[in-house]
């Protein structure tokens, strides 16, 4: 196996906490650092609405995966995966502000030749879109595991993750 501790790997939680569902990135993000041993190797970042921000943190990365509500018209709490290729797509339809920035963050990285070769996107299909400080219950429920999702995709990147609570039952 190669060394991954020379490789950077950057976990960039997306989304507004103050727009009820959209904020699903940051509440996974928050779940990885509360619940997950995660590697030094591994950044784990509040990309929150930063915008053309991110730039430099995403064009120094080997690998990013993105934690998000990700719309693409399916039941509200469906799981939605998206690889590198499909991302450029993705960020092209609005789902909420941040979007159109980092759409802007990847085409920029695009032209300049900087765009990661690994990067995946981990999400729900989100049901609320509107102020409010809570996800709705779909998603709320669904935290931790996609929390585990997340943590798989470091380990089949190399990542040596373990969680440090006992999972609740279901």
């Amino acid at each position: 196996m190669s060394d991954t501790s020379a490789l950077r790997t950057l976990v960039l939680g997306l989304g507004n906490p103050i727009m009820g569902d959209d904020g699903l990135g940051l509440a996974v993000l928050q779940r990885l650092e509360e619940a997950w041993d995660i590697p030094p190797e591994v950044e784990l970042v509040d990309g929150g609405t930063w915008g053309m921000n991110l730039l430099p943190l995403i064009e120094d990365a080997d690998r990013v995966l993105f934690l998000d509500a990700i719309n693409r018209d399916l039941p509200p709490g469906a799981l939605v995966v998206l690889g590198r290729d499909e991302l450029p797509r993705y960020f092209s339809h609005k789902l909420s502000p941040h979007q159109i920035d980092l759409r802007e963050v990847l085409g920029l990285m695009e032209l300049r030749g900087t765009m990661p070769e690994q990067m995946v996107a981990i999400g729900l299909q989100p049901l609320l879109l509107e102020l409010s400080t809570e996800l709705s219950p779909a998603l709320a429920a669904r935290v931790d595991e996609i929390a585990a999702l997340a943590a798989g995709q470091l380990e089949r990147w190399g990542h040596v993750c373990r969680c440090l609570e006992d999972p609740v039952p279901a």
